[in-house]
């Protein structure tokens, strides 16, 4: 019940303040994360307790299945902020193994509006389906999430934000990673961006990494 939430609230301020006196205070002066997290919106996977990180370390944002497209404008735009104002240092892109969202592109299950955002999940599933129909079927969807993710990366690192950013010398890194539901760990998919140059053998490489791990 939603009133719960409140006293739930309550005790954590009061645990908080007790344990670091001035923790509030120190928060309200101003935020100057380093890092950004681009995750599902899956409530299992909360970015700040799997990271150990506290409140004012990581910006977040969070959709079905962590899909960055070029006609998103709330996303593209959070990405502005965390770049061009907050000056983060490095970019995380998230998955998770068992992600509903990419199994129901897989398995092409109607999940509603929300077809028309997966679509570019599915366009992920046709291009590596060299990857994906020899892999054994119980392995698919992992497989697919780790995709996702390494695809999701190149489409933020092709975005005009970080094209420019990097145009001008800012220091920003994109990073790939997957989290297991099962064990609470998070796996680098070994796609490390830092720059206009070198993203495509970057890219061919860590696709062939989940190939080979598949096989």
């Amino acid at each position: 019940m939603p009133h719960k939430l409140f006293a739930h609230n309550r005790a954590w301020a009061a645990q908080m303040e007790a344990e670091r006196p001035g923790f509030f205070t120190d928060l309200m002066s101003q935020q100057k994360p380093r890092f950004m997290w681009i995750g599902c919106s899956d409530s299992r996977v909360p970015a700040n307790q799997i990271t150990g990180l506290e409140p004012g370390e990581v910006f977040v944002h969070r959709n079905v299945a962590n899909v960055v497209v070029p006609t998103d404008l709330n996303c593209l735009s959070t990405v502005q902020f965390a770049v061009d104002q907050l000056k983060v240092e490095h970019l995380m892109v998230v998955g998770h193994y068992g992600c509903g969202g990419v199994r129901a592109a897989l398995e092409n299950v109607r999940v509603g509006l929300a077809d028309n955002w997966l679509r570019h999940i599915k366009d992920v599933r046709d291009r590596h389906s060299a990857i994906l129909d020899p892999a054994p079927e119980s392995a698919r969807l992992d497989i697919l999430c780790e995709l996702n993710v390494i695809e999701q990366v190149m489409n933020v690192a092709q975005t005009t934000v970080m094209q420019d950013a990097w145009g001008r010398g800012q220091k920003v890194s994109l990073h790939g990673w997957v989290y297991g539901l099962k064990d609470g760990l998070l796996k680098d998919l070994n796609i490390t961006i830092d720059g206009l140059d070198g993203m495509a053998p970057l890219h061919r490489a860590a696709i062939a990494g989940v190939a080979s791990a598949s096989r």
